[in-house]
């Protein structure tokens, strides 16, 4: 461990550095004015692939020959692109997997007790002993409460107003339905929390793969995973990876060059045969957002058949050849591959 000792720079200063290091900026104002909205701190991840590969003479930090600003610039907005198709497709499957969760067990264990189906989730017994169930209950609880605080003091605040008692109940009125978790609470005491087809919306992606892994019954998760032609163990291990990856795209973080930290279960099946490892780079294509191009493919046939969502991915790739590919796991003969052939 040592002390940490480097100090603020200017964005002028900034520039001067990179120029120091062997970095081609033709339009130095220009590309402050990227630094002063990206950052350099974020741009920096960028850079690492044209920095010349280290050794006892090489000084760190120093840019491959004829290295310019602009084939950074260009390989950040590639990631960003990349980022947003992959995060419209997460968005899309992620709201069918809450559907379609809350709907599998709600209908199920609907039964002759009062709000059995509604509030399902309620029922211990329909999970694993492992799964932390208090802990459930106790985020949806917290939202409520927090939710109902928030409401009675936006309650207050108009009430105070000096406008007609109508319009304050009209104001009340629109303040209680601006979400459900203080409408319920406002409006049911029984049972204390909200029914299941709300439960699923207030939770986290990283909440709801820990619930579908939590289910006591293999029948369940079967049948919740058969809504997207899948095994349940594949979902299982899909809803852990997309979580990592909807996380990377929330954050604005770097895609392009990412190596899965745990590798998604493969389907069975020749269209999920990827080469072991791609020649010379030695990458796995299975670590590599490539894998995750197909799971979303699959994912979006089942929940969006109509989309055009791999088509999208296409153009965004071919329209950028200078991008290279294998940092992604994509073999050479990715377009003649089912998902993205038609």
């Amino acid at each position: 461990m040592s002390q940490f000792n480097k100090p603020a720079v200017t964005v002028q200063d900034q520039i001067s550095i990179l120029q120091s290091r062997g970095l081609t900026i033709k339009n130095p104002e220009r590309a402050e004015k990227y630094i002063e909205v990206i950052s350099y701190f974020r741009l920096s991840a960028y850079m690492r692939p044209f920095h010349k590969t280290l050794n006892k003479q090489s000084v760190e930090h120093q840019f491959k020959d004829g290295t310019e600003f602009k084939q950074i610039v260009g390989l950040y907005s590639f990631d960003r692109e990349l980022r947003l198709l992959i995060m419209d497709a997460i968005e899309r499957f992620e709201v069918a997997v809450r559907a379609t969760l809350n709907n599998t067990m709600a209908t199920k264990y609907q039964n002759d007790d009062l709000c059995s189906g509604s509030h399902w989730y309620l029922n211990e017994s329909l999970f694993k002993s492992s799964y932390q169930h208090k802990r459930l209950l106790k985020e949806i609880e917290d939202k409520q409460t927090k939710e109902f605080s928030d409401l009675q003091r936006d309650i207050n605040k108009i009430e105070r107003s000096s406008v007609e008692d109508e319009i304050k109940s009209q104001r009340i009125e629109r303040r209680v339905r601006e979400n459900y978790a203080r409408f319920y609470q406002h409006s049911y005491d029984s049972p204390k929390l909200m029914p299941g087809w709300a439960m699923v919306e207030e939770l986290t992606l990283g909440s709801i793969s820990h619930l579908y892994r939590g289910l006591a019954k293999d029948i369940d998760r079967k049948v919740i995973a058969r809504r997207f032609c899948l095994p349940q163990e594949v979902l299982e291990s899909w809803l852990h990876t997309l979580n990592f990856v909807r996380n990377c795209c929330a954050h604005h973080s770097r895609l392009w060059n990412r190596e899965l930290s745990v590798q998604p279960k493969i389907p069975n099946g020749g269209i999920w045969q990827l080469p072991e490892r791609l020649e010379p780079s030695q990458i796995q294509p299975r670590r590599r957002i490539f894998m995750v191009l197909l799971m979303l493919a699959h994912l979006m046939r089942q929940v969006s058949p109509e989309s055009q969502w791999h088509n999208k991915i296409k153009a965004l790739v071919t329209l950028h050849p200078e991008i290279p590919k294998f940092p992604m796991g994509f073999p050479n003969n990715w377009m003649d591959h089912d998902f993205f052939s038609s």
